[in-house]
């Protein structure tokens, strides 16, 4: 059997992965604890019954956080499902798109262009606006909201390319929006959204649950009939339990968001993002041999994509990064070049550890 390290005795590693991304040390602690004896019970938590009041208590507590975070309006629900944000893509136009209505979608990405994919397989999708013509490098503002649309969908962080909309948007229609990589990470108006959705490996625990929050009025109106475990009211009336739920990733997932709540809730991710974003931008501008790829105005606070101007130094430049802890960098397969996640649990040592082997590559190559 491999020995148990305590974590104290393993360097310090600077996680900028985009996903799964990096969680609080004091949730992995806690995590540990509930897989070995969860709350004295004797039992790990992984082995307890989805109906025991052990794991209800989890569920109620993990609606009741989200609920808390955000501040959610009467009239809406929390579910917490499984299937990832890709299987939303496909439940959203099933519960909310018309038979023979049209829906309309903003590609600002590869997670919205399969959104939108999907959604087609359920009737009319107009794309009303689309940033492919620059490569994703910025969010469009230039478009008419079609009013006879039954929904606008937006994905508001864009973790290959690095853009994000920095507020919520208005529409005189229904707001879709796929908040995988930047919820809680900033306020959000829910009221100004009909659905929201969000896979948590990016901010908000493991991967394995999906939470979703839902104006339960826009539900039922489909005209078709819908598949059981594809059917937003199925999950509502049996509370996320119609079948056995992801236990440990909502647990996680609960604890990360007591951890947010525990040092200031949104208000205080919303200033720290921003200032580790602050930090890196300040190099990216100053420092020569590197380049931010997408606009400005448009840069995601959460993901920070760039290159290198003289590519011949990444090599140099990934044998620094592993000297220094830091791991995760790499660019998405598709685009290359460097993307900095810097999700809500990632400290600003971790960008100042950054900032600092960039410096030191651009003394060494200036």
């Amino acid at each position: 059997m491999s020995q148990v390290l305590n974590p104290t005795d393993v360097k310090k590693i600077h996680n900028f992965s985009a996903g799964p991304g990096i969680l609080p040390q004091e949730v992995f602690k806690q995590a540990a604890q509930a897989v070995l004896n969860y709350e004295g019970s004797g039992l790990s938590l992984m082995e307890m019954s989805h109906r025991s009041k052990e794991f209800i208590a989890v569920m109620d507590k993990a609606i009741a956080l989200v609920k808390d975070l955000l501040q959610v309006p009467e009239g809406y629900q929390v579910l917490f499902l499984q299937g990832g944000a890709s299987t939303q893509f496909t439940m959203v136009p099933c519960n909310l798109l018309p038979v023979n209505g049209k829906a309309a979608y903003i590609n600002t990405g590869e997670w919205a262009r399969k959104a939108a994919k999907e959604a087609k397989l359920y009737g009319q999708v107009d794309i009303i606006a689309s940033s492919e013509d620059q490569n994703y490098n910025y969010i469009p503002k230039d478009y008419t909201i079609p009013t006879d649309a039954a929904y606008l969908h937006i994905t508001t962080n864009n973790t290959i390319f690095g853009t994000q909309y920095k507020k919520d948007i208005d529409a005189p229609i229904t707001v879709v929006a796929d908040m995988s990589s930047d919820i809680f990470s900033r306020p959000v108006d829910v009221s100004k959204y009909g659905l929201i959705y969000a896979g948590a490996q990016k901010n908000m625990g493991p991967a394995g649950t999906t939470m979703v929050i839902v104006k339960e009025d826009l539900l039922g109106k489909a005209g078709r009939d819908i598949p059981t475990m594809l059917n937003y009211k199925t999950h509502i009336e049996k509370e996320s339990m119609f079948n056995t739920p992801p236990v440990f990733p909502i647990y996680v997932s609960m604890l990360t968001m007591q951890w947010l709540k525990d040092n200031g809730g949104v208000a205080f991710a919303q200033k720290r993002n921003q200032e580790k974003f602050n930090i890196l931008y300040t190099e990216l501008e100053s420092n020569p041999l590197f380049q931010p790829t997408a606009k400005k105005e448009d840069c995601s606070v959460m993901n920070l994509t760039f290159v290198l101007t003289k590519p011949e130094l990444e090599e140099e430049f990934n044998a620094m990064q592993k000297e220094a802890g830091i791991s995760g960098l790499k660019g998405h397969r598709s685009v290359g070049g460097y993307r900095a996640s810097m999700y809500n649990a990632m400290g600003t040592d971790s960008v100042k550890a950054l900032v600092e082997i960039m410096q030191a590559l651009a003394t060494k190559n200036g």
